[in-house]
């Protein structure tokens, strides 16, 4: 049977993660890679300036010149163990660095200065609400490790290696502080297991942007996933797990888990067998395809990194550190629905749509928690589903939602203008209120403007003037639309009906 074809299977299709989990049971696994928000390279001087000219910020540390020595960055070690004790980790009283042997051309020195066997943080947890259900997620290791340097493959349809002419290698990235953060695996969520995926990650980048350890921008890089998943039948041993590599938005982490769950049910159905290898996740048909088949730490040739002493926090400092970790961001976040008046159901479509921190950051900018869940779960929620885009990657900031509506609070726009002008700020045109000023939208005022529009459309329209007058105001009406038209949609509608009344009274 070839994959994508339906069968019925109790009531519902092979097609959906239901059918899926008529039959098996998924299990998934995350590894995240999170670019700390250093001044400085992991093991050199070297700024990390996220857009500067390519191979701009390079030195022989991070290029592994031959003779050049690292030196480790003690902000990013203090900021690894800040995130192992967000995550309830075990923090390691002795650890060290490890070579992580491989070729490729992203890799200057031909080996990832990584941790292996001791990480610096161990056996943690993160609980997700998922669906108002609390989900614990094990994590099994937090390490620290220099990031990649990023590949730009030219030529080609897809933007991959294969089929493109030439690929350009900028080292600006190469050395950069970069957290893994890997779960243990995660059995048992059945058909949510999607969900749960995408919760997780959720929550783990509001954890991190509450540290303030990362600006955890997934459409810049700086937050990566790769998603693991498998399938077994019930009563099995778990099976072969592929691991889907790169993925970098939330919604597509959701995405795929579901196409390898639908796709791995297809080809165990057929007879066949699930190979262990990394894929590659596209967004524009939301399918995975096969990468390479994946390494063990055998393939690696793991030994310690002999230019770098051994990493030993001393308690004092870890528990300081503890003492200073901000509120937890489940706390922080029953603690603001209750400051904000929020049902259980309101928080949760926040945290369906991922618009919490939005929210509130556009509350901190100075607008009340109605207007503020009302843009975002709106009109610009909307725009998102429609552009295949997490909230946070619309071009749109809280402070321009802020600023959009307090014009409407002035007066200076009624709620159909405002939407005008948000088209205008997501079309990359300025800040609201230049927007505004730019397409001449701000409402009408002049009320000598207003009372002659008002008195052209009733000398227009007798005969509804006449219903007016004799008492039937539901017919105003048609002389607000009349005026509406004729100031453009710029006019206030309760004013205009205000002032017809008050002509015709």
């Amino acid at each position: 049977m070839p994959i994508g074809a339906a069968t019925t299977l109790g009531g519902v299709t092979s097609t959906t993660v239901e059918g899926v989990v008529d039959g098996f049971e998924p299990v998934i696994g995350l590894e995240t890679h999170v670019e700390l928000g250093t001044n400085t390279k992991m093991f050199c001087g070297c700024p990390t300036e996220f857009g500067a000219e390519p191979n701009t910020q390079v030195c022989p540390v991070c290029l592994g010149l031959p003779g050049s020595l690292p030196v480790a960055n003690r902000a990013a070690i203090e900021a690894t163990i800040r995130i192992g004790l967000a995550l309830n980790c075990t923090i390691a009283t002795w650890c060290r660095f490890a070579r992580k042997n491989y070729f490729y051309p992203d890799m200057p020195k031909n080996f990832q200065i990584s941790q292996y066997d001791e990480p610096l943080c161990v056996d943690g947890y993160l609980d997700v609400d998922v669906d108002g259900e609390i989900v614990r997620v094990g994590i099994e290791r937090v390490h620290l490790e220099e990031d990649t340097g990023k590949t730009l493959h030219i030529g080609g349809a897809t933007g991959r290696i294969h089929g493109a002419t030439e690929s350009l290698v900028d080292y600006n990235r190469a050395g950069i502080p970069l957290v893994e953060i890997v779960t243990k695996p995660v059995p048992g969520t059945g058909a949510k297991a999607p969900v749960v995926a995408r919760a997780y990650v959720t929550a783990l980048r509001d954890l991190l942007r509450g540290l303030d350890v990362s600006d955890v921008r997934m459409e810049q890089g700086s937050m990566r996933c790769d998603v693991n998943t498998s399938l077994n039948r019930p009563g099995e041993e778990w099976g072969t797990r592929t691991e889907t590599k790169n993925v970098n938005s939330l919604r597509s982490v959701e995405r795929a888990v579901q196409s390898e769950m639908l796709r791995q049910a297809a080809v165990l159905r057929a007879g066949g067998s699930i190979t262990q290898e990394t894929r590659h996740f596209h967004e524009n048909t939301g399918d995975t395809t096969s990468g390479r088949s994946k390494e063990t730490a055998t393939d690696y040739r793991y030994f310690p990194e002999p230019d770098l002493v051994p990493i030993a926090p001393d308690p004092a400092w870890v528990e300081e550190l503890k003492a200073g970790l901000p509120e937890a961001p489940r706390a922080k976040r029953l603690r603001l629905q209750q400051e904000w008046s929020l049902s259980d159901l309101d928080m949760q479509s926040l945290a369906n749509a991922g618009a919490f921190e939005l929210v509130e950051a556009t509350i901190a900018a100075g607008t009340t928690p109605e207007a503020a869940r009302k843009w975002w779960l709106g009109e610009l929620a909307r725009r998102a589903n429609a552009d295949g885009v997490d909230l946070a990657a619309l071009p749109v900031t809280p402070e321009h939602v802020a600023a959009l509506q307090k014009l409407v609070d002035d007066g200076k726009l009624t709620d159909k203008l405002a939407r005008t002008v948000l088209e205008g700020v997501l079309a990359g045109e300025g800040t609201p209120a230049e927007v505004m000023a730019a397409r001449k939208l701000e409402v009408v005022s002049d009320t000598g403007a207003l009372t002659a529009a008002v008195d052209a459309a009733i000398a227009a329209n007798p005969d509804v003037a006449a219903k007016i007058r004799d008492g039937k105001v539901a017919a105003a009406g048609v002389l607000v639309g009349a005026v509406m038209k004729e100031t453009r949609g710029q006019a206030d509608a309760k004013t205009v009906r205000e002032l017809i009344i008050q002509r015709l009274s």
